[in-house]
């Protein structure tokens, strides 16, 4: 025999009413539930009929694809950190060294093991700053400067790569060699952590054109346009005794010693050189 707290009457609403089936009262009983509200019915259709079986809740992962959402991995578009990052690197230029600073940019640095590296991209008077900033800290961490009027060739093209190489990318880039040598030496072209380079060579940010808050920091084309006039101008002002002065402006393949490039798929797929959301944490 079942029952329920007689403390509430089962006419009022809110009651929750349990029906036993007439006739039936030995053990193993089928038992109806009326949810509040429901209207009860003593037939034999009550016996089996019920609400509809609770559901199992699972947690669930919201996936973004949108361009939008992408943005907000990246540390460098959050609010402030753009701007934050810009003072704090003015302050890395020397003017008794650098002069005025000219422009700054966000652009992707690619190495000669074909890593890509987020960085900001200074253009003073006299130097181009190429500035490694932590932008989860907020820290500038490394500054490579290379003076304007050692700067001997720019070549603007697409990226190639050797015929065997398995580890290829799309898309073009701006090359800056100084010091008139063409290519490092044997040692630091097959060194992934070689700093010796003496050559630069930067592509758009990949998310240049997601963000209009800074899409203008992140255009190669005026980056190269504003880099070729600051070159020209410190050749002319700051000449150095016993080089032919003026900058030599190429258009060609700019060409990426890899073959194997598994340092360098791992380090792009993942985005390791970028200030990212990664799951709980960030670097």
């Amino acid at each position: 025999m079942l029952q329920l707290n007689d403390s509430v009457e089962p006419e009022s609403p809110g009651a929750a009413v349990l029906h036993t089936v007439e006739g039936e009262v030995e053990d193993g009983v089928e038992v109806a539930f009326t949810p509040p509200g429901a209207v009860a019915s003593r037939g034999y259709g009550s016996a089996v009929a019920c609400c509809s079986p609770l559901q199992t809740l699972k947690p669930f992962h919201v996936n973004n694809p949108t361009m939008q959402a992408k943005v907000k991995e990246y540390f460098v578009f959050r609010p402030g950190t753009i701007e934050q990052a810009v003072n704090d690197i003015r302050t890395v230029a020397l003017p008794s060294e650098d002069g005025e600073v000219l422009s700054v940019w966000l652009l992707t640095e690619v190495d000669h093991w074909n890593n890509e590296k987020e960085r900001l991209v200074l253009i003073t008077e006299r130097s181009l700053l190429v500035c490694k900033y932590d932008f989860i800290n907020l820290l500038c961490q490394q500054v490579t400067r290379i003076a304007l009027n050692a700067v001997d060739t720019i070549s603007v093209g697409e990226f190639e790569f050797p015929p065997k190489s398995l580890n290829k990318r799309e898309g073009s880039g701006v090359r800056v060699q100084w010091d008139k040598r063409p290519r490092p030496s044997f040692l630091n072209r097959w060194n992934p952590w070689a700093t010796d380079v003496p050559y630069a060579t930067f592509t758009e940010h990949p998310m240049a054109h997601a963000h209009e808050k800074v899409a203008s920091l992140c255009q190669l084309e005026n980056f190269k346009t504003q880099l070729i006039q600051a070159v020209k101008k410190a050749y002319k002002e700051h000449p150095i005794l016993g080089r032919s002065n003026g900058v030599l402006l190429l258009e060609r393949p700019l060409l990426i010693e890899t073959y194997l490039g598994i340092m360098s798929f791992i380090n792009n797929e993942a985005k390791l050189g970028y200030s990212m959301t990664r799951g709980k944490i960030g670097f």
